[in-house]
């Protein structure tokens, strides 16, 4: 969720309390778009992250540093040079704009008295931080946008500030009761959609919340509604404006399956499938969540090359898989090719010379049958030929057959390196995927290259009966788990007929009660590609009935006798020692 208004209006309202009449002690600029303010005040040492990064733009209040480059960018270098040891006076939101103001008094060259405006405006791929004069001239921002980019403002040293009206939207501060009857719930769209096109600051997550405590669909459309549904749902629209104002916030993370999905300053009651975190600063919660969605987000970004490279070498052996299998049911032919020769030595001298076909009893199925034949050949010819057939296709089908195994069991080699891919969830883990594609040719090896250094260890867990569960993120750790790590008595877990982690517990009697297993069962159903899936099936055996064939691909096993159980992947109350 991006920040909306009610968000950018917990911000200032925790702002206020904490920084107004803070003075700025340090201006750093640890990234491009970035800025750390350090303050001081009557609350003590602060600081103050931002960020006008278009895919993660952020404000907060935060206790940690950030190391600044050796030379300062020109943005940091300028406001050192007018706002160093500023006051920040005023602290405030236009309407509910994602916009917050900051008012800053200083002294000039000259020890005249004088104040600026830091604006911070926090709207996606439109964030931007602008440094204006007191009468809105810009006076630098850290990102330049030109004509040729904006038609709708320039945003310019030494243009005037301004909010561009693009949308005509609605201040819900100052909305009444009859605007948002015959205005909002006219408007020929479903019922959130009209609410969040209609106000500032108002994200479809908070409409779809209004409509849910209201006990309407928020999908059906405005003309649906009766006048009483209309009249209550603007009560509870007035109800949530009246928290707002108030400022009864209840910053909170929504988590599905441990990752952060929402953020927000009210308490989303629609989200009952998820887990709720709740936090006693907005600054807290937005520092947690940007922390989190960092780590998915980089991720993401280091491991694009491998994701790439192991997307196109499954689309091409998926193509040969296919191609494969046609050509394989192209040789189930070579059977009646082999009964036509046999039928031919036995039966031939009963054709006619230049006869085209030859009707002959199949003594396989005692049916008649009608055999082709090429009237420039004689019958024994005929039967050589169809026998040379026979003998190609034969051929065909066996190495096809061959050639099938082995295109199949590199799908699955790609799959399982695809999985550990979505397992990862630092650089680190990334080093022996690498290693792994590198091995099997996918990647290049360089000339000099050395061997990468493995840091990376398999997620330790413990179950809530004290036994320590093991899981491999990728398939070098999930060989090194079941071979070298594990003993015969200890359990053995993996989702059944999917790509996945092996999920070993420890044990040295071979006993594990009840909950053990299915916290494990949920481990190996979470660390897998079934990890989205309501229910997941499971494989479970001892250790020592888990056998890995010779020249297999790391992390392939095989077995023979084993349990099954049937989970919902949740690992959310299991405990993670590292």
């Amino acid at each position: 969720m991006a920040f909306d208004g009610t968000v950018i209006a917990n911000l200032v309202y925790e702002l206020n309390q904490n920084i107004l009449n803070s003075r700025i002690s340090k201006i750093a600029q640890p990234e491009k778009d970035e800025l750390l303010f350090t303050l001081k005040g009557q609350n003590g040492q602060q600081r103050l992250a931002m960020s006008a990064s278009a895919s993660l733009p952020f404000l907060y209040l935060t206790k940690q540093n950030k190391p600044s480059p050796m030379t300062a960018p020109n943005f940091c270098m300028l406001l050192r040079k007018h706002i160093a040891n500023g006051k920040i006076v005023k602290i405030h939101q236009p309407g509910l704009e994602r916009i917050i103001h900051f008012e800053i008094e200083h002294f000039d060259d000259l020890g005249d008295l004088c104040r600026k405006t830091l604006t911070i405006e926090l709207m996606g791929k439109h964030s931007n931080i602008i440094f204006c004069t007191e009468d809105g001239a810009i006076i630098d921002s850290i990102k330049h946008i030109s004509a040729q980019v904006s038609s709708i403002r320039e945003v310019l040293p030494g243009r005037t500030y301004f909010i561009p009206e693009t949308t005509h939207k609605e201040n819900p501060l100052q909305t009444s009761e009859s605007f948002f009857l015959d205005a909002v719930l006219r408007r020929p769209e479903s019922i959130c959609k009209a609410i969040y096109n209609s106000y500032t600051g108002i994200s479809p997550v908070i409409a779809s919340e209004i409509c849910f405590r209201s006990g309407i669909d928020a999908d059906l459309s405005t003309s649906a509604l009766s006048a009483d549904e209309k009249l209550h749902l603007y009560h509870n629209f007035d109800w949530f404006l009246t928290d707002l104002k108030e400022a009864a916030f209840t910053p909170n993370i929504l988590y599905r399956k441990k990752e952060p999905i929402e953020f927000s300053s009210f308490l989303l009651t629609e989200y009952s499938d998820c887990e709720q975190a709740t936090f006693a600063s907005i600054s807290e919660a937005l520092e947690t969540y940007y922390a989190a969605r960092n780590i998915y987000t980089r991720i993401r970004q280091k491991s694009s090359d491998l994701r790439r490279i192991v997307h196109t070498a499954l689309e091409r052996n998926r193509k040969k898989y296919a191609l494969q299998q046609k050509q394989l049911k192209d040789t189930d032919k070579r059977e009646k090719y082999r009964i036509y020769g046999e039928l031919l030595n036995t039966y031939g001298y009963q054709a006619q010379e230049g006869a085209k076909k030859i009707e002959a009893l199949n003594y396989y199925t005692n049916e008649m049958i009608t055999i082709p034949l090429d009237e420039q050949l004689s019958p024994l010819e005929n039967a050589q030929k169809y026998f040379e057939r026979y003998n190609k296709l034969k051929r065909t089908h066996e190495a096809l057959t061959t050639l099938i195994e082995e295109t199949k069991n590199e799908i699955e080699h790609l799959e399982s390196i695809a999985t550990a891919l979505d397992i990862a969830l630092l650089e680190d883990d990334l080093v022996q995927i690498r290693e792994e594609l590198m091995e099997f040719g996918y990647i290049r090896k360089k000339r000099g290259d050395k061997k990468a250094k493995i840091k990376s260890r398999p997620l330790h867990f413990v179950s809530s009966d004290g036994f320590h569960m093991y899981v491999g993120k990728n398939n070098y750790q999930n060989d090194e788990l079941t071979f070298k790590f594990a003993t015969g008595n200890d359990w053995w877990f993996h989702a059944k007929g999917m790509p996945g982690s092996h999920v070993i517990v420890k044990t040295e009697s071979g006993e594990l009660p009840d909950r053990t297993f299915e916290e494990a069962g949920k481990l190996a159903g979470f660390y897998s590609k079934g990890r989205e899936n309501e229910k997941v099936e499971i494989d479970y055996l001892q250790k020592k009935n888990v056998k890995k064939p010779n020249k297999s691909a790391p992390g392939f096993v095989v077995y023979y006798t084993n349990y099954s159980l049937t989970i919902h992947p949740d690992i959310s109350e299991i405990e993670q020692l590292s």
